[in-house]
C-alpha cells in the first residue's frame, strides 16, 4: 500500500505542469486551515462537508482509487452512513458462476468508484485532458490544501492581451494560467446538512481540507506521537541532568 501511494504521488507530480512558466512566481492568498501547524487537527465538520463536495461535484471526473468507503469512519461517518454512501454506486464484480462480470451495489470494503473505465475514456470525456486522481493530490501539489483552495477560487476573465488556447480557461493561480478544467464550483451547488452557506469560498475550503485528510489520514496521530516523544525526551533530559548534578555533588 505504501509503495502504491508513492507511485501515485510520483505519477501525479510527473504530470503536473512545469512550475510557473517563464519564471513567473505565483503567490497564493493567505489562508489558514485547522490542519496547519504542529498542533493542527482536521475539523471533522469541514472534512465531511468537503467529502460531500467531492462526492457530488468532483467525483464526476476525478477518482480517489487509494481510498475505500470504510475509511470514511475516520472523518466521523457512522457505519450506516458509510453503507448508504457505498450502496449509492454500482461497482463491477465477478466473475459469477457463469464466468460473467456483473455490477452490484457498493460495499464499505470497496474502493471509491472510478468515474471512467480507463484513462482513454477519461480523456475522451474531457477534451483530451486526463483528470488527475485525487488520492494524494494535496501532497503532490506545492501548497497542499492552500493551493487547492486558491485554484478553485482563481477563475476569472483573462487580462487584456492574454491569449487562451482552445478549450482552456484562465486561472490566476494555475501555472501558465491556462487550465483545461472549467470552474467546477458555483454558489449553492450543494446543500449542506448543517446549513452552512455553500459559497464557492466555503466549498473550496471544505473540499481542500477533505483532500488534505485523504492524502495524510495519519497526520493527527503522527503529530500526537511526535509531541509525546518530545515531552518524553524533555523529561528524560531533566532527570538525566538532575542525576548528573547529584553524582558530581557527591564526588566533590
Amino acid at each position: 500500500m505504501r509503495m502504491l501511494k508513492s507511485l501515485v504521488l510520483l505519477g501525479a507530480m510527473a504530470i503536473a505542469p512545469a512550475a510557473y512558466a517563464a519564471g513567473e512566481e505565483i503567490h497564493l492568498p493567505e489562508t489558514r486551515f485547522s490542519s496547519d501547524g504542529i498542533f493542527g487537527t482536521f475539523d471533522r465538520a469541514s472534512v465531511q462537508r468537503g467529502f460531500q463536495v467531492y462526492r457530488e461535484v468532483c467525483s464526476n471526473c476525478h477518482s480517489m482509487r487509494l481510498l475505500s468507503y470504510r475509511n470514511l469512519s475516520e472523518i466521523g461517518l457512522t457505519e450506516e452512513q458509510i453503507r448508504a454512501v457505498a450502496a449509492d454506486v454500482q461497482v463491477q464484480d465477478g466473475p459469477n458462476d457463469e464466468g460473467q462480470m456483473f455490477e452490484r451495489p457498493g460495499r464499505p470494503s470497496d474502493r471509491f468508484r472510478r468515474p471512467f473505465a480507463n484513462d482513454a475514456a477519461a480523456r475522451t470525456a474531457n477534451n483530451g485532458a486526463l483528470p488527475p486522481d485525487f488520492s494524494v493530490i494535496a501532497k503532490a501539489r506545492e501548497g497542499g490544501p492552500h493551493y487547492i483552495q486558491a485554484l478553485l477560487t482563481g477563475y476569472e476573465d483573462p487580462p487584456a492581451g492574454f491569449t487562451l488556447g482552445d478549450g482552456m480557461n484562465y486561472n490566476r493561480y494555475f501555472p501558465g494560467h491556462q487550465i483545461a478544467m472549467a470552474a467546477p464550483l458555483n454558489p449553492d451547488q450543494v446543500e449542506y446538512a448543517d446549513h452552512t452557506p455553500a459559497t464557492v469560498e466555503q466549498m473550496s475550503r471544505d473540499v481542500a481540507l477533505f483532500l488534505h485528510w485523504a492524502a495524510e489520514p495519519e497526520l493527527e496521530q503522527r503529530r500526537q506521537m511526535g509531541i509525546k516523544i518530545v515531552l518524553f525526551l524533555g523529561v528524560l533530559g531533566v532527570l538525566a541532568y538532575g542525576v548528573k548534578r547529584r553524582i558530581w555533588a557527591d564526588l566533590h
